[in-house]
């Protein structure tokens, strides 16, 4: 019971503290994302092993999401990734005074880490602010985050009591079809009922639905590839920063795929 209390509060906590700074101000929403960026990226050198480019590693991707903030928003123009560029370089040739056991690895897990834990959140700036005008509209990245949760709460809740064909269970035992399926209906219903908070493109139903739809699956799976992660680096959890959670990157597994294809669809499909 004091877990299930600890790790409610948390979530409550985290919910409002993201919602809020996405719904704020832009710089709120710029201020806790590169924070956020730049923990996860602590949590996956320090879980992986690799800590030789933690420190270079956290400063790039925080730099990158920042550098996206600003490139999105008309602030600056391309120059901006510049030194992210050269700071990519940096790290490689940084590997070769290092003279570590497994350099490739090194490298791969550093690279990776910018692509995973940086690359995909940054995407946010460019659905938070519209490519035509330059104007920052928190809408779309809050539906994006309601639909995480309330596919995580409900496919949790509807597994827990339902769950009987599992669907990854070399990976996630405790993961059902039958919550997956939940998530996904409770989800979907959800999108319809937002239909009085939206304007413009994304009131119109089948573009919330899609996009609901796309949610779900894509956080599914973000869930399952964090976890094959942990399993393949023999952690229970990214770390210990959220009580009842984990890490950073436990309470955010499920967004960081899902960021990327609701961009897609957003991009191709609404804006176009």
């Amino acid at each position: 019971m004091k877990n299930i209390l600890i790790r409610s509060l948390t979530g409550i906590i985290c919910v409002m503290s993201i919602s809020g700074s996405i719904y704020f101000h832009p710089y709120a929403f710029l201020l806790l994302f590169a924070v956020i960026v730049g923990l996860g990226l602590w949590e996956f050198h320090s879980f992986t092993g690799h800590r030789t480019m933690r420190l270079p590693g956290t400063l790039g991707g925080m730099y990158l999401f920042a550098a996206s903030f600003l490139y999105a928003g008309g602030y600056a123009g391309g120059y901006i990734f510049l030194p992210y560029i050269l700071l990519l370089q940096v790290m490689l040739v940084w590997g070769l005074y290092l003279k570590t056991e497994k350099p490739v690895s090194d490298w791969a897990i550093a690279m990776f880490a910018q692509l995973y834990c940086a690359g995909f959140l940054s995407l946010l700036n460019f659905i938070a602010f519209d490519p035509a005008t330059s104007e920052y509209s928190p809408y779309c990245v809050l539906l994006i985050f309601v639909f995480v949760w309330l596919n995580d709460t409900s496919a949790y809740l509807i597994g827990s009591m339902f769950g009987r064909h599992k669907m990854f269970p070399r990976i996630s035992p405790q993961k059902s079809w039958e919550g997956f399926a939940g998530g996904l209906v409770v989800t979907l219903s959800a999108s319809l009922l937002f239909a009085g908070l939206f304007s413009g493109l994304m009131a119109a139903a089948h573009h919330r639905i899609a996009l609901a739809a796309i949610v779900v699956v894509f956080a599914t799976w973000g869930d399952l590839v964090e976890s094959l992660m942990k399993r393949n680096f023999e952690v229970k959890d990214s770390g210990k920063l959220l009580p009842g959670h984990g890490g950073i990157l436990d309470r955010m597994d499920s967004v960081i795929l899902a960021v990327p294809a609701a961009y897609i669809y957003i991009e191709y499909f609404i804006r176009n």
